[in-house]
């Protein structure tokens, strides 16, 4: 007949796990970097205190180290695992709120996702970033600007998305770029470019982070999207997506949509002409407008003013 436990019993196994989370945190004092001790120390109190309040058994905490084990394993130059497990915790996304503009002048942000890459393709204002990669047509334009609202000239604007069938170029086995790109606005902040009409697709979900949806019975479907990465000297650099106004958005995978990044998509015929006088023959072609407001660089907290 097993004992029951008293409140002398819990008091003291209460001191016992208490006296190990001290003592984690005191191995940090000497830690030279001060933002680097408050990290560690918010997270050994966050981490303790969950494996405290679950009262996580042994066997538990092996499956969470083969878990990401997997995700290390599975992760490479074209596919990061971890960036995937982070989005789909909302992990990513609070980061990013977190660290937003404040004052909700300038472009909201959202998700990097796994798919971005560096030093892609430079194309011209108007040409056609699809690369060959099936979809519709789309023609997006807008106009970059400051919170004050002066157009941005040679802002650079990155742009990826992912095919009609759902894959990134990155995803291809020919190696080939397509539906990706860069482009600088003109004088007066002006941007123009083809691309593709987004649509609906699935993260990768043939890794741990599947097998964790899977097991919470989530879907793996993102909203249609189209990335924007756009950089300006002493501007904040911002990281977004436009999203298809119409569509189904409430079962975003990763928690990347933001009402203010709706846009509608307005769909012509292939016999419409084009605001480029480009000729599209035998298919529809939509439009978008997106207008990107930048917010200026926070001040170094060494060169403020005293107040």
């Amino acid at each position: 007949m097993t004992s029951p436990v008293s409140d002398s019993d819990t008091t003291e196994q209460d001191r016992r796990e208490r006296q190990l989370v001290d003592a984690v945190i005191a191995s940090f004092a000497d830690t030279p970097n001060e933002r680097l001790r408050t990290v560690l120390t918010a997270m050994v109190e966050h981490l303790h205190a969950l494996i405290r309040e679950v009262r996580l058994t042994g066997q538990e905490w092996e499956q969470a180290i083969a878990f990401l084990t997997h995700a290390g394993h599975i992760t490479d130059d074209k596919r990061q695992e971890f960036i995937l497990l982070s989005d789909v915790l909302g992990a990513s996304m609070q980061t990013i709120i977190v660290n937003d503009d404040p004052t909700g002048r300038s472009t909201e942000a959202t998700v990097v996702g796994p798919f971005f890459v560096e030093n892609s393709t430079r194309v011209q204002l108007g040409a056609d970033i699809s690369g060959g990669a099936s979809g519709e047509p789309c023609w997006v334009e807008g106009v970059v600007s400051d919170i004050d609202g002066r157009p941005l000239g040679g802002a650079r604007i990155e742009v990826w998305e992912a095919d009609d069938d759902g894959y990134y170029d990155v995803q291809y086995r020919d190696e080939r770029s397509a539906a990706r790109g860069h482009l600088y606005t003109d004088d007066d902040g002006r941007y123009r470019f083809w691309a593709l009409t987004p649509t609906r697709y699935p993260i990768p979900s043939d890794g741990p982070v599947g097998g964790l949806l899977a097991a919470t019975n989530r879907s793996p479907m993102r909203a249609p999207h189209l990335h924007f990465m756009v950089s300006h000297e002493a501007m904040r650099t911002v990281t977004t997506h436009v999203f298809v106004a119409g569509e189904d958005l409430g079962s975003d995978s990763v928690f990347g949509i933001r009402d203010s990044l709706i846009v509608d998509f307005s769909r012509s015929s292939g016999e419409e002409p084009t605001p480029d006088g480009r000729v599209i023959q035998g298919t529809s072609w939509t439009r978008a407008r997106f207008d990107i407001v930048l917010a200026p660089q926070p001040v170094p907290r060494s060169t403020r003013s005293p107040a």
